[in-house]
């Protein structure tokens, strides 16, 4: 009579969990940190909308004005009309929530303005791009930072990580 074997033995299934686990230290620390992936994608998109309205400027020939609200995650974009009022863009990547939940704005700085970190702060976009040096400064909820820096008639905005201040 023939006895087949119908499953694993006890040392097969240790060779198995110890190659396992030597994959499992090898690929761990090469995976892709997501700690602060929300402030690094806010970051990002901060700058990205910042390059896009200098852009939509020099095309549309009609200056757009960014609101902020130290202190919290607002951020709002509206078009400066010639009479000088202000009305909300058609563009549907412009009224969107540009920083994502619980990443707030810690201050701007300018040099005219100094650090402001509440009230609102306006930052007009015109046909020469931003006016000024800016450097606005994100704060996730674990207390990390990101600093979007945009320096003025040339459309240049960088993003680094930290609590920078830069000076022209």
């Amino acid at each position: 009579m023939k006895h087949e074997q119908q499953g694993f033995t006890l040392i097969e299934l240790v060779v198995v969990l110890a190659i396992l686990a030597m994959v499992t230290a090898l690929v761990w620390p090469r995976l892709p940190d997501t700690r602060g992936a929300s402030l690094k994608y806010s970051a990002r998109t901060l700058a990205a909308t910042m390059r896009y309205l200098g852009e939509q400027v020099a095309v549309q020939r009609q200056p757009y004005r960014l609101r902020f609200s130290p202190g919290s995650g607002e951020i709002s974009v509206t078009v400066i009309t010639p009479g000088a009022s202000e009305t909300a863009p058609n563009d549907p990547f412009l009224n969107r929530r540009i920083l994502a939940e619980g990443v707030t704005i810690a201050d701007i700085q300018t040099p005219r303005l100094g650090t402001v970190g509440s009230g609102e702060v306006r930052i007009d976009i015109g046909p020469a791009g931003i006016p000024e040096l800016t450097s606005i400064h994100l704060r996730e909820a674990a207390g990390r930072q990101m600093t979007v820096t945009a320096y003025p008639f040339g459309g240049r905005i960088t993003v680094r990580d930290g609590y920078l201040e830069e000076r022209l």
